[in-house]
């Protein structure tokens, strides 16, 4: 079974540093918004910016860091991107206490969150393909995304129940220290890292900054399997700010029914991820691309009709676990078999490309369905994205393109 296979010491820290990151963030997952309203009064275009234009900024700094990742020691960086978002959350609540918060800070410290995450997300992947065996790769990305879904069932109601107690502020300081314990519990993995190979002069180039896409788009199979999620991320993540407002302002669902709504099916994460090893080994990677990726696009459209009551509240929950089931499925063999079709110089500037163009997708969709939202109505903009979700099948790779690609985890090393 997956949670029983032993992966080392080193793996076991790299994992309990990315829990306690996890955790930390479930707990601070829209803290920033939130204050943004409950101790600044910003409007909804304050709101939206903030949720939007920092991520954004945050993507096109991360592009720069690429580079500057692959060319060294990704255990330094990883840590350090770790101190970077402490040191940059914990300004908050420090200002918070002086009466010196303002709205440009809590922007600058958005974008600067989110650069880091990209440059750490792409070190530990490096990290992670020369820690573990290629044989456990997709073990090691299961037990990652099951801490992932774990931490968003749990972390969103405590915050907010931690909020209520505390002031709006409390999930910033514990969010802040969880990116100090997991730069602590990445120090204590023992072990020396050889240094990357590829010299640092041939990076400094500027096409070196495109070398990622390069590789991607170069690739068939990954081609195929980058613009599909950018779409698929890009088109859920943009139902959410909807949602909210159809639930809450229109349908008159109560706050602790809409929390209740996105936390309870997060268990599907646990389910989805756990089973991944064991379909994969049973049907190979073109079938759970194919299959699995096709059912996590169906169900979306099912947003654009919920009604008020049970029925509707019901409906939420059902549509939401089976979108969580198939993409915790889905995303730790694409995960996996990114990292085993990426040369390992390449790694840390194919996965920031990666999350990059995610990053980009997610905030020009999540804008247009907004604009498309105040032209028309929520539900209106939902059925929308519920619509081009179905499109994205056509983008998944064929067979010829998943089945024989050749192995280039150790190429060009």
């Amino acid at each position: 079974m997956v949670g029983r296979r032993r992966l080392g010491r080193q793996f076991g820290w790299l994992w309990a540093a990315y829990a306690v990151s996890a955790y930390g963030s479930g707990l601070g997952f829209g803290a920033l918004p939130l204050i943004a309203v409950l101790a600044l009064h910003a409007g909804p275009a304050e709101v939206s910016a903030l949720s939007a234009v920092g991520p954004a900024v945050g993507a096109l700094i991360a592009v720069p860091l690429a580079p500057w990742v692959e060319c060294r020691r990704k255990r330094p960086v990883m840590i350090a991107m770790d101190l970077t978002r402490f040191a940059v959350m914990a300004t908050i609540p420090v200002a918070y206490a002086f009466g010196w918060l303002g709205f440009v800070q809590l922007l600058v410290t958005s974008t600067v969150v989110a650069a880091a995450k990209i440059a750490f997300s792409a070190a530990s992947g490096a990290y992670l393909k020369a820690l573990v065996r290629p044989d456990d790769l997709l073990v090691a990305n299961a037990r990652f995304e099951s801490t992932n879904w774990s931490s968003i069932a749990v972390g969103p109601p405590l915050g907010g129940a931690a909020i209520g107690l505390f002031g709006p502020v409390t999930t910033v300081v514990a969010d802040a220290l969880s990116y100090l314990f997991s730069a602590l519990g990445i120090t204590a993995i023992r072990g020396r890292e050889d240094a990357p190979r590829t010299a640092t002069q041939s990076l400094i180039r500027a096409g070196a900054l495109l070398d990622g896409w390069r590789h991607i788009l170069g690739h068939p199979g990954l081609r195929a399997l980058y613009l599909n999620n950018m779409l698929v991320a890009g088109l859920i993540m943009a139902t959410e700010p909807l949602l909210a407002v159809l639930l809450l302002r229109q349908l008159g669902f109560p706050p602790w029914q809409y929390g209740l709504a996105f936390a309870a099916p997060c268990v599907g994460g646990l389910i989805g991820s756990r089973l991944a090893r064991r379909v994969v080994a049973r049907y190979g990677q073109y079938r759970v691309f194919r299959t699995v990726g096709t059912l996590r696009a169906i169900w979306l459209i099912g947003l654009a009709f919920v009604h008020p009551g049970v029925i509707g509240f019901v409906t939420v929950i059902a549509v939401e676990l089976a979108i969580i089931i198939n993409m915790s499925l889905y995303t730790p063999v694409l995960a996996t078999y990114r990292l085993e079709h990426t040369p390992n110089h390449l790694v840390a500037r194919t996965l920031s490309a990666w999350s990059i163009g995610q990053q980009a997708s997610i905030a020009i969709l999540t804008a247009l369905a907004g604009l498309l939202a105040d032209a028309t109505t929520p539900r209106t903009a939902l059925t929308v994205a519920g619509l081009l979700i179905l499109t994205t099948p056509l983008l998944l790779p064929r067979r010829d393109h998943v089945a024989s690609e050749p192995d280039v985890a150790s190429s060009h090393s």
